[in-house]
């Protein structure tokens, strides 16, 4: 699995137009969620475009989510925050600063506030799923 500090150094280096086409690829990289489980239950509020995260707490302690979007850039995103917390033990995504983690990308100048207003949300819904697992 590519990290992110990979993707950060690729990215640094890319045009706004390269940008959005790395974004959008790591979109496609996403692993496949159901469409059994995109429900109004998995669905993150305040996002323009509809987004959905399902946690799944394997026996192995170590959290992973399953996310889709129905926009591709919105769901390169969703992929830049996984890769800040997927499959670490939820104390582990709890004490990781996810926002830090992303400050590097810039994406409130990068894309549109419409794309970015919901990344917030993702976030909390993480650490919401992470407390009750920790």
């Amino acid at each position: 699995m590519t990290s992110l500090s990979d993707i950060r150094e690729e990215y640094e280096f890319l045009e706004p137009d390269d940008r959005y086409r790395l974004l959008i690829d790591l979109g496609r990289e996403l692993e496949e969620m159901p469409a059994a489980l995109k429900t109004d239950t998995t669905l993150v509020k305040g996002c323009s475009a509809a987004v959905w995260v399902y946690p799944v707490a394997p026996e192995t302690g170590r959290l992973h989510f399953l996310a889709d979007s129905n926009a591709a850039i919105t769901k390169g995103i969703i992929a830049l925050v996984l890769l800040a917390v997927q499959d670490r033990p939820a104390g582990v995504i709890l004490s990781t600063d996810i926002e830090a983690e992303l400050a590097p990308f810039d994406l409130k100048n990068q894309l549109s506030s419409n794309r970015t207003q919901g990344i917030p949300n993702m976030i909390a819904l993480i650490r919401d799923t992470a407390a009750r697992y920790a």
